[in-house]
């Protein structure tokens, strides 16, 4: 039979977005550890399907001791049922343990394949301006990744136990069902009872389905508006001293509001689908226990089957179409667990091709890579939008160790230029040689300053310990932060407590802890008055005497600092001029 438009759909899916993600961890290098805790978990689910073929033949015996009124074969079924209950919760556990383990262990190795995907390389940062499925990645990995690997061991888990119930109950229900004569005819039909249980089963799950279609395509939407209202929230509480300042309370409100409308909606529509399903799967599942004592009700009656046969049959046919009736009951986890795996999915494979195009011709792509001079070279450097707009083409400049260079112009253009030789914007053409040998320090105009003691904010990115007190001390003091020298060991949200213009003095403290060679750095000090500036960046010119230095800046009054000064002009009009001012008298950066 040809398989319709939605199982192609789903046919592709599998084949086309989640195997690669599944079999990268099944292949991996813990591959035989993987196999050998799957293999443990197959061997405990037979047992478990074991101690249930085992259970319904106690269940016949205990019901042919009652009808017989024997004391002596109730109390050996009561001794049975010991050994039955004690292996049941021994083989439970183990599976239960094994189960979470593998969850565990396919989230652990999955997190941190995307992990190593998505905070390397910049593709964090670029994630953000390319195409495709990728909204909220930090949901993706912390949450998705979660259901999706829970769901599919748990629901394979689960569907292999039908399989092995289904096969095991068929023969089962065959032995003891006995065959039924249609009234009036000679039509015999053998093992009637497995015939119903498939007719049974089958109505149910085809009814299921139908009525079922809804909910998956709500789950779905359900995730996504939950995944968008977390990511407000956490925004509104990332930016609240501004949304604060500017009393915009009322507006994240009203977007707030907005989200959670969304979600309200979205939770309508999934009670919407379950509605169906759930009043379905009620009655359907009241029915079930009732059903085949019905059917088999009359062979009881007329002598040709035991009490014990009768009741073994009944759990039989229940074991049976309860196997058969898999898809409909974990249909609400089926649809969960697409809708996380396909946002993984997305989110993999946008990753992969960030790192394809990364290895790419470099045609289509700024080439970036060490030189053998120490210099920094621009060659034939063109500079666009991730949406293909020029910004600047034709680039060509050669900035030498040791040189001070203003970088002017238009903003944009000095911006994609900073992060372009960062390392953060592939999207150009041309040519940057970096220096051979040496470390470029990158200075934006707000520093990253991590949770936690200053000491280790001010350190960052080596760890607290990396350098001595009095050197710390030192640059504070170079750049007019004393009064923070006595909060090294304190801890805080250091980008929250201190306002904008402590946290450019604190990047530029960073700075000259490190002292590098090269350093670029982006407007770093326009939250300072002209006077602060112009010393700040006179202590820079002290602190690192051998240094690089490239600084974006549209502040005329800084030019005397600098040797070279680079304008850039939208394409076409880019270009580096002679070298302008002269070098200023020191001065002395005054503490605020």
């Amino acid at each position: 039979m040809a398989a319709g438009p939605a199982q192609q759909s789903t046919l592709a899916w599998l084949s086309g977005q989640l195997w690669p993600v599944i079999s990268a961890y099944w292949c991996s290098g813990r591959k035989w550890r993987v196999r050998g805790a799957v293999l443990l978990l197959i061997l405990l689910t037979e047992a478990q399907v074991g101690l249930a073929i085992w259970l319904s033949y106690w269940n016949r015996e205990l019901f042919d001791a009652l009808e017989a009124r024997s004391l002596s074969a109730l109390l050996l079924q009561v001794t049975t049922f010991v050994g039955i209950f004690v292996l049941t919760m021994v083989v439970t556990a183990l599976h239960l343990h094994v189960k979470r383990w593998l969850q565990l262990d396919w989230r652990r190795w999955l997190t941190r394949r995307l992990l190593n995907q998505w905070l390397p390389h910049a593709h964090h940062y670029q994630l953000q301006f390319t195409s495709g499925e990728h909204d909220n990645p930090d949901g993706r990995i912390a949450e998705d990744i979660r259901i999706a690997t829970e769901t599919a061991v748990g629901l394979a888990l689960s569907l292999l136990y039908s399989v092995l119930i289904l096969g095991s109950f068929i023969d089962i229900l065959l032995s003891v069902s006995g065959s039924l004569q249609i009234p009036g005819t000679q039509i015999v039909i053998p093992g009637y009872l497995v015939l119903l249980a498939f007719l049974y089963a089958g109505a149910g799950t085809a009814f299921g389905l139908l009525l079922g279609r809804p909910l998956v395509n709500a789950t779905n939407r359900l995730q996504a508006v939950e995944a968008n209202l977390r990511f407000g929230l956490a925004r509104a509480r990332e930016n609240s001293e501004s949304i604060a300042l500017m009393h915009g309370e009322g507006i994240e409100q009203q977007q707030a509001a907005r989200l959670f409308a969304d979600v309200g909606r979205g939770w309508d529509r999934q009670t919407l689908g379950y509605l169906g399903i759930v009043a379905f799967s009620t009655g359907y599942g009241t029915l079930l226990p009732v059903f085949p004592l019905l059917v088999a009700a009359p062979q009881f009656i007329a002598g040709t089957m035991t009490l014990g046969v009768l009741m073994q049959a009944a759990q039989a046919f229940q074991r049976l179409t309860s196997a058969l009736s898999w898809p409909i009951d974990n249909l609400g986890e089926l649809a969960k667990g697409r809708a996380s795996a396909d946002r993984v999915a997305s989110l993999y494979h946008d990753l992969r091709e960030l790192e394809e195009r990364a290895r790419g011709p470099v045609e289509h792509r700024i080439d970036l890579h060490p030189g053998v001079h120490d210099e920094l070279v621009l060659r034939d450097l063109s500079l666009a939008g991730p949406d293909g707009r020029l910004l600047v083409e034709h680039l060509n400049a050669r900035i030498r160790r040791g040189e001070r260079v203003l970088i002017d112009g238009d903003a944009s253009a000095a911006s994609c230029l900073f992060k372009a030789v960062a390392g953060l914007w592939p999207w150009g053409s041309g040519e940057i040689r970096l220096p051979a040998g040496e470390h470029i320090v990158f200075l934006s105009q707000r520093p990253f300053l991590p949770d936690g003691s200053l000491r280790a904010a001010l350190s960052y990115p080596h760890p607290p310990g990396h350098f001595p007190s009095g050197a710390l001390e030192h640059v504070l003091h170079c750049a007019g932060l004393d009064w923070l020298a006595p909060r090294l060991g304190d801890s805080d949200r250091w980008d929250a407590v201190l306002p904008l213009r402590a946290q450019q003095r604190l990047g530029i403290a960073r700075l000259l802890l490190q002292r590098p060679a090269w350093v670029f750095i982006e407007e770093a000090s326009d939250a300072f008055d002209p006077h602060a500036e112009d010393c700040l960046t006179d202590i820079l010119q002290r602190e690192l005497p051998d240094s690089t230095l490239l600084t974006v800046s549209f502040h005329d009054s800084l030019e005397r600092y600098f040797s070279r000064k680079l304008i850039l002009k939208r394409a076409g009009e880019a270009r580096y001029p002679s070298p302008v001012g002269e070098e200023p008298e020191p001065c002395a950066l005054r503490k605020e």
